[in-house]
């Protein structure tokens, strides 16, 4: 049985992990949670975690900074990043300090348990995974491509007119081309990732509860104020206003 550490700095995502996962199905057990790196080196002093699941970004001690005093220390535990578009640099470090998974968030429901699903599995084959499927990072001259469509979409996700055409057209590349090496290299079309990326930015401004939901959606990219509420709900599991209401 794998014994689990869940390190993330936002409440709701850590007890979501903690209590929505079918954990035991998975034959694993959680022993701890913390909500930054230096709570969490206490812990794998504590419980000796097989499995840590944590964010990057975070207060105190990020998880970096985390994982290379684990390393220096010898700790082999095996490590699945959770973190958002703007932190690749960061996964990027995270995997050469022997990362085995990276999930995008949000992510979707059973995303998390298949990355299990498939450590388990390389386990039982004897295999320490070596090569973990990162979106947009895998190697090979091509992937700069996927890479600099997410920083166009990253610059320019409060457009309302963007879309595959005009990321295509700025990289200089065919629609069909880009969107078969999106696809191919993160397992998301442009558009679906395009949608993710604007509802995670809508989540950190409706945590600021100084905006209206309106107005969020207008920064985000959506003009349609029913289609974003019905969009949000549906990447989310709550409305807008149920979000932020958990915010306050």
């Amino acid at each position: 049985m794998l014994k689990v550490l869940v390190v993330e700095d936002e409440e709701m995502i850590r007890k979501g992990i903690v209590l929505a996962v079918d954990w035991a199905a998975l034959d694993c057990v959680v022993v701890g949670e913390s909500a930054d790196g230096e709570e969490a080196l206490e812990a794998v002093e504590r419980y000796h975690p097989s499995l840590i699941i944590t964010d990057l970004k975070m207060p105190r001690m990020d998880g970096i900074q985390m994982l290379e005093k684990l390393r220096e220390r010898g700790n082999q535990a095996y490590v699945i990043i959770l973190t958002a578009y703007d932190s690749f640099s960061y996964a990027q470090s995270a995997l050469r300090l022997g990362a085995v998974d990276f999930l995008l968030k949000p992510f979707h429901d059973g995303e998390l348990e298949q990355a299990v699903t498939n450590l388990r599995r390389r386990m039982e084959a004897g295999q320490r995974p070596q090569e973990p499927a990162l979106p947009g990072l895998k190697k090979g001259d091509k992937s700069k491509y996927v890479l600099q469509a997410m920083d166009y979409i990253g610059e320019h996700y409060g457009e309302q007119n963007i879309s595959v055409g005009t990321i295509a057209q700025h990289l200089g590349l065919s629609e069909s081309h880009l969107s078969h090496l999106f696809r191919k290299e993160t397992d998301y079309t442009i558009l679906n990732y395009l949608t993710r990326y604007r509802i995670h930015k809508a989540m950190e401004l409706l945590r600021d509860c100084r905006l209206k939901v309106y107005e969020i959606a207008e920064q985000v990219g959506y003009r349609d104020i029913t289609y974003f509420s019905a969009t949000f709900k549906k990447v989310v599991g709550m409305s807008p206003s149920e979000f932020q209401d958990t915010c306050r």
